[in-house]
């Protein structure tokens, strides 16, 4: 997938796509069906399909000191859309020029100008523009004068009350409510760092993990997991913890993973985590040795619900879901 991350500087051969738009964060089942209709479209015509994004995420840009939970990083976000079969994405940045650029001159100069867009997707709730002034209408109405048709994708409903939606995501998670959360996703929820040296407390206990914290804004259940870690081509099984350890006297939440018949040093290395299922809430215990107890029980009772997602993966059944645990199979 071709990564374009200037409006100004769009190469000649990139222009003329079929693109979706939007903030896409989660590329949920909801984005999905918008991406999906771009990918319909240009398959049917013979062109490229694009999505353009923009980073950082507005709100991000608007209220800096305000932790915001983003679902997808930009680097998981472009992962996706590749593995959605995309050609090219168009990151716009999101700073103090492209916040005043109006509505007429977003879907005239960017749109059809410097992208010489042929077809424009949009979610029916889309808007764009200084003060989000810029309506699905007024893009439609702009796309005749510029040579672009403008086709909108109406509200994708998990059932009769829910529509798909980041900030229903974002909701579940911090509940724990994970398979809730990857019902709407379409795959298992995941979070990407850098395994940094901890405490060195559950080596002491038998259980060895590698740490990393999440960034600023995850709001997740704290709790235990059950997870599934991707390095380096391969994935292991794992209990994962997310919280403070109050056992050992509160401090920063952090997100531990005891890998599961895994040897070997991951320090300072990058790996990806999937949420799987929730365990049970944290909690503090008397003694180490009830700590060590209740461990091996949640440890136990994480292999038997990762054992039955193995055989029957509820994600399966949908793309990007299928995508990802195929390359996850074709890279272990």
């Amino acid at each position: 997938m071709d990564i374009v991350r200037s409006w100004r500087e769009t190469p000649p051969d990139l222009k003329g796509a079929v693109l979706a738009i939007g903030n896409f964060d989660g590329v949920h089942r909801g984005h999905q069906a918008v991406l999906g209709a771009a990918k319909e479209i240009a398959g049917g015509e013979g062109l490229r399909t694009g999505a353009v994004i923009f980073e950082p995420h507005p709100r991000e840009f608007f209220a800096p000191e305000t932790p915001f939970f983003r679902l997808t990083p930009l680097p998981v976000k472009l992962e996706l859309l590749e593995a959605l079969g995309l050609d090219v994405a168009f990151v716009l940045p999101f700073d103090r020029a492209l916040s005043q650029l109006s509505a007429d001159a977003f879907a005239t100069d960017v749109l059809g100008g410097a992208f010489g867009a042929r077809h424009v997707v949009v979610g029916y709730d889309f808007t764009y523009g200084k003060g989000r002034a810029g309506s699905v209408e007024h893009l439609t109405a702009k796309g005749e004068t510029q040579g672009y048709r403008v086709d909108i994708v109406e509200p994708v409903r998990l059932d009769a009350d829910m529509v798909f939606s980041s900030s229903a995501i974002r909701e579940h998670l911090s509940k724990g409510r994970v398979r809730a959360a990857a019902e709407q996703l379409g795959y298992w929820w995941r979070v990407r760092g850098d395994v940094s040296h901890g405490a060195g407390r559950g080596q002491g206990l038998g259980f060895p993990t590698v740490n990393f914290k999440l960034l600023p804004g995850q709001d997740v259940c704290h709790g235990i997991y059950a997870m599934r870690v991707h390095h380096d081509g391969g994935r292991h099984d794992a209990a994962g913890y997310l919280g403070p350890r109050p056992t050992f006297g509160a401090g920063e939440p952090a997100l531990e993973a005891f890998l599961f018949d895994f040897s070997g040093d991951l320090y300072g290395q990058t790996i990806e985590v999937e949420f799987i299922d929730f365990i049970r809430p944290d909690r503090t215990f008397a003694t180490e040795d009830a700590l060590v107890k209740q461990m091996d029980e949640d440890c136990d009772a994480i292999r038997a619900v990762l054992a039955r997602v193995a055989a029957d993966d509820p994600m399966r059944k949908f793309p990007l879901g299928a995508a990802l645990a195929t390359r996850a199979l074709d890279c272990g």
